[in-house]
C-alpha cells in the first residue's frame, strides 16, 4: 500500500503566524483603548454625572408634610384643627397572607368592603415595606379590640396621625368647608414640590380659598437606604414650615343664633360689620357635617346627602339665586330721587293694582283692597307694590339697571370664597343677547318689586344694604381678617372703599323710612321694635316662587309648601350710627315680616345688645 507525504512550506506557515499575531494585537489594542477613553470618559468628563447617580443609589429624597394652620373665629374661637387620631396601619411586607389578614381584620372590626377596596389601591402605590392606613379614626371600642388580639397579626400596627377636625360640624360647614383626598385633578394642578407627600388638599369654602396659606411648606429629608431601598439613616433634613393659622372676622356664636333661627326652614343669614366689610355671620341651612369627608365619606352616606331635596351641600348664602321681592323697594326709591323722577311729597293712589295705558292687565298689590293714597315713606313703610310698579315705569329699565348695579347687583360681592355666583340685573342688552327679545313694559313693572328676572345671593344682598346703611359707602365683604404663622403676623385684611355719589337728603329719606318699617304702628316689621333702646332700619319681602294667573288667589294652605313664597329681610343698626347690616331669606317662609325679620333681629339684638327701657 502506497503512503502520501504532506510538504510543509515553512515560509507560509510563518507569514500566516505572524499576520494572525499582527491581528491579534491590533484587536488587543482597539479594545485597550476603547477602554481607555471609556475611563477617562467616566472619570473625568462624565464624572460629575454619574456621581450623582450613584447618590440617588444610597441617597434618597422623602418629603416633610407640613402641619395644616388652625381656623379661628374673631373671638379665637377654634373652627378648624388638626387632632391626634389613631389609626390601624399596615406593611404588606412583614404579612405572609395579607388577603387572609383583611379578611380577619374586616370581621373581627366591622370593616366595610368600601374601605378594604380604597386600601387595596393605597398601598399598590407604595412600597411593601411602606405602612399603609387601612383604619383612619378608631374609637375607643375598636382600639381595644385589636389591643386584645394584636400578637396574632404580625405587620399590623396602631399608628398616631394628625387628622383635621371641624368641632362646630354643619354649623359652619359651607363657609370653613373641608379637606379630602387629593385627586387626579387636582395633583396635576397642584404644585408637585410642595405636595409630595401630602394626601389632603382643601375642597370648598376657606380651606379651598385660602390652601396655600394654610397648607404650609413642604421640608424634606437625605434618607440613606441599602439596595433595597430600605431607609438606614437620615444625612440632612430641612423643616416643614407650618401653615399660616387663620383668624377669621366670623362670629361663631352669632353664626349659631341665626342658623339655629331658620329652625326648620331652609335658607341663609348673612351679617356684615359695616365699618369694615368683615362678615359677621355666614349661615346656609341646612348644612353638612364635613369630618366625615376629611377621612373618607361612605358613598351611600354621600348619596343620601347627594340626593336630598334639602340640598345640605348646597351652600345658599354664597351660591342660592332668589327674587329679591320688596327688599329691592328702597333702592328703587332712592334711584327714583336721585333721578328727579319723583319727590318725596308725591302722593299716588293704589286701589290694589297697576294697569299700563291701553293695557288690561291687572299688576296686583299684595293688599287686596290697596293701600288708598300714599307717599314715599308711606309706600316703603307699607311695602305698596302699586307705588312702585308707577316709579319703575317712570324711570324705565335702564335707569334702574344702572342705579342697582351701584350697588352690586348683578355683580360678585367680592367675598374672598371661591365659587360665588353674581346673580342677575336685566336689562335691555341682556335679554336680546341671553334670549334673542326684546324688553317689555310689563317686565320693567316687575322688577321694580324685585320680581321677574332680577335674581341675587343673600351676600350681595347683605353687601348692597350695608352700602346704603354706609350712604354710598361701598365696602367689599371679606371673612379672614389676618393670617399669623409662628414667627410673623399678616395685617388685618383691608376692604376696599368706593363712593356712590348720593344726595345726602334723599338717602336720609330712605334711611328714615326703613326705620318706619320696624318702628312705625304701620310697619310690616314692627314686631322685632320690642326691648331696644335704639333703631333699626329695614325692609321686608316676599318673593313668589311661581306666577300666579290673572284671577287666581294665593292661598298659602292650599298649595304645596317647596311652591310657597320666600321671606326676605334686610336690615341694619342703629340706624343713626349703622354697625351691622344683616339679610335673610327663608325659602318658603312665606311673609318677610313675620318670619324672616325676627331672624334678623335676634342677631341684631344679640350682637349690640338689647334692653327694656322701651
Amino acid at each position: 500500500m502506497s503512503r502520501i507525504y504532506t510538504v510543509k512550506n515553512k515560509l507560509v506557515e510563518s507569514r500566516l503566524f505572524l499576520n494572525r499575531l499582527i491581528a491579534a494585537l491590533i484587536l488587543i489594542l482597539l479594545l485597550t483603548s476603547g477602554l481607555i477613553v471609556r475611563l477617562i470618559y467616566l472619570q473625568i468628563v462624565g464624572h460629575e454625572h454619574y456621581a450623582t447617580l450613584a447618590k440617588d443609589n444610597s441617597i434618597k429624597i422623602e418629603p416633610l408634610v407640613p402641619t395644616r394652620g388652625i381656623i379661628y373665629d374673631r373671638h379665637g374661637k377654634v373652627l378648624a384643627d388638626n387632632t391626634q387620631s389613631f389609626s390601624l396601619e399596615l406593611i404588606p411586607e412583614e404579612i405572609s397572607d395579607l388577603d387572609g389578614t383583611l379578611q380577619r381584620l374586616q370581621k373581627l372590626l366591622t370593616i366595610s368592603d368600601e374601605k378594604i377596596d380604597q386600601y387595596q389601591k393605597q398601598r399598590k402605590r407604595q412600597k411593601r415595606f411602606v405602612s399603609t392606613p387601612l383604619l383612619i379614626s378608631m374609637n375607643d371600642e375598636e382600639l381595644a379590640k385589636f389591643a386584645v388580639v394584636r400578637p396574632y397579626f404580625p405587620g399590623v400596627d396602631i399608628q398616631a396621625r394628625l387628622v383635621r377636625h371641624y368641632p362646630y360640624a354643619e354649623l359652619a360647614s359651607h363657609v370653613v368647608g373641608y379637606v379630602g383626598r387629593i385627586n387626579e385633578a387636582e395633583m396635576k394642578s397642584l404644585p408637585l414640590a410642595e405636595y409630595r407627600g401630602s394626601s389632603h388638599v382643601g375642597k370648598i369654602g376657606i380651606e379651598n380659598t385660602y390652601e396655600t396659606e394654610l397648607h404650609g411648606k413642604t421640608g424634606y429629608a437625605e434618607i440613606e437606604t441599602n439596595v433595597q431601598a430600605r431607609a438606614i439613616n437620615t444625612v440632612d433634613s430641612v423643616l416643614p414650615i407650618p401653615g399660616d393659622n387663620l383668624y377669621l372676622t366670623l362670629d361663631i356664636d352669632l353664626q349659631k343664633t341665626a342658623y339655629d333661627a331658620l329652625g326648620d326652614f331652609n335658607g341663609a343669614v348673612v351679617a356684615i360689620d359695616i365699618k369694615t366689610g368683615g362678615v359677621l355671620v355666614f349661615a346656609s341651612r341646612p348644612g353638612f357635617d364635613p369630618n366625615p369627608f376629611v377621612i373618607g365619606i361612605a358613598n351611600d352616606a354621600y348619596q343620601t346627602l347627594q340626593s336630598s331635596e334639602n340640598q345640605p351641600l348646597y351652600n345658599r348664602a354664597l351660591r342660592g339665586l332668589y327674587p329679591p321681592g320688596s327688599t329691592v323697594k328702597p333702592f328703587i326709591a332712592l334711584a327714583g330721587l336721585e333721578y328727579n323722577a319723583i319727590s318725596t311729597e308725591h302722593q299716588l293712589f293704589c286701589p290694589g293694582y297697576y294697569q299700563l295705558p291701553n293695557v288690561s292687565h291687572h299688576y296686583r298689590d299684595w293688599k287686596k283692597g290697596g293701600h288708598g293714597s300714599v307717599n314715599m315713606t308711606e309706600a316703603i313703610t307699607e311695602s305698596c307694590d302699586v307705588y312702585f310698579y308707577s316709579l319703575a315705569s317712570t324711570l324705565g329699565i335702564d335707569r334702574m339697571h344702572n342705579f342697582l348695579q351701584n350697588f352690586g347687583f348683578g355683580e360678585k360681592s367680592g367675598i374672598d370664597l371661591t365659587g360665588e355666583k353674581s346673580g342677575l340685573m336685566p336689562s335691555r342688552e341682556w335679554k336680546r343677547s341671553q334670549r334673542n327679545q326684546s324688553w317689555y313694559p310689563g317686565e320693567t313693572l316687575i322688577t321694580g318689586i324685585g320680581q321677574g328676572f332680577l335674581q341675587v345671593t343673600p351676600i350681595q344682598l347683605a353687601k348692597a344694604t350695608a352700602t346704603l346703611a354706609n350712604k354710598g359707602k361701598v365696602i367689599t365683604p371679606f371673612l379672614v381678617k389676618k393670617a399669623t404663622s409662628l414667627n410673623t403676623e399678616d395685617p388685618a385684611m383691608e376692604s376696599h372703599l368706593n363712593n356712590i355719589p348720593l344726595k345726602s337728603e334723599n338717602i336720609n329719606t330712605i334711611i328714615s323710612a326703613m326705620v318706619n318699617v320696624i318702628h312705625s304702628p304701620h310697619g310690616t316689621a314692627k314686631s322685632i321694635s320690642k326691648n331696644i333702646a335704639y333703631q333699626i332700619a329695614g325692609k321686608t319681602g316676599t318673593a313668589q316662587v311661581f306666577n300666579i294667573k290673572q284671577d287666581a288667589k294665593y292661598n298659602e294652605k292650599n298649595i304645596d309648601f317647596k311652591l310657597r313664597d320666600h321671606a326676605l329681610f334686610i336690615s341694619f343698626a342703629p340706624a343713626d350710627d349703622p354697625q351691622i347690616a344683616v339679610a335673610v331669606i327663608v325659602e318658603n317662609g312665606g311673609h318677610g315680616g313675620s318670619v324672616a325679620a325676627p331672624i334678623a333681629g335676634q342677631v341684631i339684638k344679640q350682637y349690640l345688645g338689647s334692653t327694656n327701657e322701651n
